[in-house]
């Protein structure tokens, strides 16, 4: 499971201090005001600390693309992505989920529009609800499967887990859909690829690491 990252700068807890946060709840972006609770510092993500999580980094070679969070019987995975300035990704999105899973249906959630329904993991039918959020250049697709799909204590959870979670963009001119570059804890930034792989949220591939 990952470690909690240590807490702001005194600099930067007194600038968040001195800016309320002007919305209820997040997902936020870094560079607008947010509670300054414990995170875990994943780079292009800042997750809040849950020790009933846990947490893991996905993966495609040697880039990390999303993360995914074990809880119960239940999985939520996060990838946020590069958005135009002008306009966000989820209506787009939505189309290419429902193209590839039929059964879907669309649903009013906390965040807005979702999509809920069954699809086929390994064979079997699994229930998912996907959730879209379209932030400033960035955009986080979320993804609830198994048994927390539908069962509200475990979905609330996840939820509340989405509510406080911070999308650190960047200022990289970045292409359209390109993964929002992650990496494990106390891990420098480096170099990165020329391209990294693009939105597929059916195709299995991404090796799942834990760190302890």
């Amino acid at each position: 499971m990952f470690r909690r990252r240590r807490r702001e700068q005194p600099e930067q807890a007194f600038e968040q201090e001195s800016a309320a946060p002007t919305r209820a709840s997040g997902p936020w972006d870094a560079d607008e005001p947010h509670p300054d609770n414990d995170r875990i510092d994943l780079g292009g993500l800042r997750l809040p600390h849950n020790p009933d999580f846990d947490v893991r980094l996905a993966s495609v070679g040697d880039q990390h693309v999303g993360v995914v969070i074990l809880y119960e019987d239940s999985t939520l995975q996060l990838q946020a992505l590069a958005a135009p300035r002008s306009s966000g990704l989820w209506d787009e999105v939505k189309t290419k989920i429902r193209s590839q899973a039929k059964d879907l249906t669309e649903q009013e959630g906390p965040f807005g529009s979702e999509l809920s329904g069954e699809i086929k993991a390994e064979g079997a039918p699994r229930p998912a609800r996907y959730i879209g959020i379209d932030g400033p250049r960035w955009f986080l697709l979320a993804v609830i499967s198994g048994e927390g799909a539908h069962d509200e204590a475990v979905s609330g959870a996840f939820i509340d887990f989405i509510k406080d979670v911070v999308v650190v963009r960047g200022d990289e001119p970045m292409a359209r859909e390109e993964p929002i570059p992650l990496r494990r804890p106390n891990e420098q930034a480096g170099e990165t690829a020329d391209q990294r792989p693009g939105l597929n949220p059916f195709k299995r591939g991404p090796e799942i690491s834990e760190i302890r």
